[in-house]
């Protein structure tokens, strides 16, 4: 399968708490954290929802 590199590049101070817990969903939480994940329609939702807080690269 796919596999796409998730980097969390912005703070979460002052955001709501929907998009602080899609942040804590994905397994990030810290500046400059990333992870890997398998490309699926659940988490494309969530790198959409927090797409101005997170950066993304195809693997």
């Amino acid at each position: 399968m796919e596999q796409i590199k998730i980097t969390q590049v912005r703070s979460l101070i002052k955001r709501s708490k929907s998009q602080k817990a899609t942040i804590k969903a994905l397994g990030l939480g810290r500046i400059n954290k990333g992870i890997v994940v398998e490309v699926t329609p659940q988490i494309l939702g969530m790198v959409k929802k927090v797409n101005h807080l997170v950066v993304t690269e195809k693997i």
